[in-house]
């Protein structure tokens, strides 16, 4: 059972993935619905980030995590680099779990 879903999931993600370059010429997306897209798009990066900085195993993950992850976001928005962000948002989980 475990495999045949596994080969279901995997014909489904194949398809919506083809359906795309098969599709271009057809369909006709006005601008808003481009700009609705891209809005759910940044959406649904939100709420995943939201949900893995905040809950670890079905419980609140602490709020030394929820802060580290907001430095980082921080950085990142101010374009820090990667590295940089990555070690200063550990950088601050840490300290403040040792607190």
């Amino acid at each position: 059972m475990t495999l045949g879903l596994v080969l279901a999931l995997a014909a489904g993600t194949y398809a919506m993935r083809a359906a795309g370059p098969l599709l271009r010429g057809r369909l006709h997306i006005s601008e808003r619905g481009r700009w609705l897209l891209s809005v759910a798009a940044v959406t649904l990066l939100a709420a995943f980030v939201t949900v893995s900085a905040c809950y670890e195993s079905g419980s609140f993950a602490g709020w030394p995590r929820v802060v580290g992850v907001l430095v980082g976001g921080v950085l990142a928005w101010r374009r820090a680099p990667f590295v940089i962000v990555v070690l200063v948002a550990a950088g601050v989980t840490a300290g403040l779990r040792a607190l």
